[in-house]
């Protein structure tokens, strides 16, 4: 059996050192407006405070994104949901980020062979956020390696990469990130 605090304390050097990758490799084109999230859930998490995140996200700086705040758990609502989310229909899937979405981001994660699954924002979900149905939505045949909402004009897009841990969304972001450079968004 793990040491719960063992547990927390290994979660949260992990995600850290995932977000000192990502402010050495990001390119700051692909954070969106609200900033990127980043968080990694304890085995077992039933709530936010199961979920470690970046407080505030990871946001542009001059040149080079940095964290707004220190990795905490409980911090971040909107990517707790997400991960929890995603743990209900695999468990071993305990990682996500967010980035900005482009098609031109897209046809970048296609190409790397990632699977991209898209949910409609449209309509009524008896009472559950558009977040928390268009996760579900995606991962009804089992957790994609992205999500992303399909929405209309002027609203910005915020693709989900989902993963075991991490390191593992990290690098998929870095990848991305490389090949965004040479490319518009």
């Amino acid at each position: 059996m793990k040491d719960p605090t063992r547990e927390r304390s290994d979660i949260l050097e992990i995600l850290t050192d995932a977000v000192g990758l990502l402010t050495r490799s990001l390119d700051v084109r692909v954070i969106p407006l609200h900033g990127a999230m980043l968080g990694y859930a304890i085995q077992g998490a039933r709530d936010k405070n199961g979920v470690a995140a970046v407080k505030g996200g990871i946001v542009p700086g001059n040149e080079k994104p940095h964290p707004a705040g220190p990795c905490d758990f409980g911090v971040d609502e909107e990517i707790a949901r997400i991960i929890l989310t995603a743990m209900r229909f695999d468990p071993g899937i305990r990682s996500a980020a967010t980035l900005r979405c482009s098609r031109n981001m897209l046809k970048v994660m296609e190409s790397l062979l990632l699977e991209c699954t898209s949910f409609e924002t449209t309509g009524e979900h008896l009472g559950i956020s558009t977040m928390d149905w268009g996760v579900a939505s995606c991962c009804k045949a089992g957790v994609p390696d992205v999500c992303y909402p399909y929405q209309g004009r002027g609203n910005e897009s915020t693709v989900l990469l989902f993963g075991e841990d991490p390191i593992d969304v990290t690098n998929n972001i870095i990848m991305i990130s490389n090949r965004i450079i040479s490319i518009e968004l």
